[in-house]
């Protein structure tokens, strides 16, 4: 068998598991021992683990569970509720304030924590029922939750580019610096297209009364100091990144005191909410290993069986522009991204991208921003976007899977917008870089 059946059994063999149910994980983790003893025999299986070690003694992986442990303490305390309430205030009588208000605080989530599902879930929770008892349009205000919540694939300190960073070996910094740029952006597309279609028709997002702009605070200064921790942390966290006091792993873990101090300072703290807060993370971060591990076991074997060298000579033969070839993997990762996991995606496809890029003259920086907003695609686009039924979960009954898929298109079209214009224009996402 040479390498161009094998890539194609291999690819089948993947596909073909994922409709028995299995987790990711140990389809990969399966196939690669396969392919193991069935191309090297059992010799090769000291390369393969090898690599895994490899993989999971990164260090600045460390920065995953602590950003998890960030999110999961948040989600339990008031600070988010707060800074939600606090946002009311501000959201005056504008028509579609209180989605405005919604996008804002997501952007806010996301430079706590980075984490998507748990921001979805809590958004859900504190926004959703609230714009659906004010009589916003029920699609608009499921939209601005999903495609709120997946700021978090973009906006500093994404998981997402921690993990783009540990594959493809660049600054962790630098593609945090980089990021910037394009999710305010995605904010504003957002807030843009919010306002619009409110102030067009403002039956879609009515004004909010006196009453309830004050139920949460009554006045703006009460609201403007629920609003500084959320701030001091976030500031905390970037600002320590950026100012170079500490790497992403340090930055991590003083957000992770940054919250701890927030939380007992509010009275919030409990042992029951501490043991909460680390079996999220455990069952989080053992999701995010298992899958690396299996992909990483996965792409080693691949890899010796000469796979890299095979799919690069393959691509670079093609007689196209290099834009062409840029083309070729986005349309590959947004497929990729509507069956797959964003972990699995990334361990799958970028040890073999990542090389090609480099070789075309690409910045791997510019990519790793372009994978992450292909990913914030991914987390939307049916049929399994995982925002979808994170907030199925917390969702009130009327709301239907259907409903869901069918308010996350405008978004989808967006965020594909905004990637055309990273496409055309690189140094949207490069002008802060050094």
């Amino acid at each position: 068998m040479d390498i161009a059946d094998a890539t194609i059994l291999l690819v089948g063999a993947i596909f073909a598991l994922l409709i028995t149910g299995l987790p990711l994980a140990f389809i990969t983790g399966l196939v690669a021992l396969c392919f193991t003893f069935g191309w090297f025999g059992p010799n090769a299986l000291p390369l393969v683990t090898s690599r895994v070690y490899g993989f999971v003694t990164e260090y600045s992986l460390v920065a995953v569970p602590m950003f998890v442990l960030m999110a999961s303490l948040l989600d339990r305390s008031g600070i988010a509720k707060d800074l939600f309430n606090a946002m009311r205030v501000f959201a005056g009588r504008l028509p579609g304030g209180v989605a405005v208000q919604t996008v804002v605080v997501a952007f806010f989530l996301a430079a706590l924590s980075g984490i998507i599902g748990g921001e979805i879930v809590l958004l859900g929770i504190l926004a959703l029922p609230q714009m659906l008892r004010l009589g916003y349009d029920k699609h608009l205000s499921i939209g601005v939750v999903c495609a709120g919540g997946a700021l978090g694939t973009m906006m500093p300190p994404s998981i997402v580019l921690i993990i783009y960073g540990l594959i493809a070996s660049v600054s962790i910094a630098d593609l945090f610096t980089a990021a910037i740029t394009p999710a305010v952006i995605l904010m504003l597309s957002y807030i843009g297209y919010v306002l619009i279609r409110c102030l067009k028709n403002p039956a879609l997002g009515p004004p909010m009364t006196e009453a309830d702009r004050k139920e949460g605070f009554a006045s703006r200064g009460a609201a403007l100091r629920a609003i500084i921790v959320p701030g001091l942390i976030a500031g905390l966290v970037l600002g320590s990144i950026y100012g170079g006091v500490a790497s992403v792993t340090e930055a991590a873990a003083m957000g992770v005191f940054g919250v701890l101090l927030a939380v007992v300072a509010r009275g919030e703290f409990s042992f029951k909410t501490m043991h909460e807060s680390l079996s999220q993370t455990l069952v989080t971060c053992g999701m995010i290993i298992w899958i690396g591990i299996g992909a990483a076991a996965l792409v080693g074997v691949y890899n010796l069986m000469g796979g890299n060298r095979f799919i690069s000579s393959m691509i670079m033969g093609l007689d196209v522009a290099p834009i062409v070839i840029i083309l070729v993997m986005m349309v590959i990762l947004l497929v990729l991204g509507m069956f797959l996991d964003w972990i699995g995606v990334a361990m799958l496809t970028l040890p073999i991208f990542v090389p090609i890029i480099t070789d075309l003259g690409y910045s791997p920086i510019w990519f790793g921003i372009l994978f992450a907003v292909n990913m914030q695609v991914s987390f939307l686009s049916p049929p399994f976007g995982p925002a979808a039924f994170y907030l199925k979960g917390v969702a009130p009954p009327e709301v239907s899977l259907k409903d869901i898929f069918v308010s996350v298109l405008p978004f989808i079209a967006l965020q594909l917008c905004v990637l055309a214009a990273l496409l055309a224009w690189p140094d949207m996402a490069l002008w802060l870089v050094g």
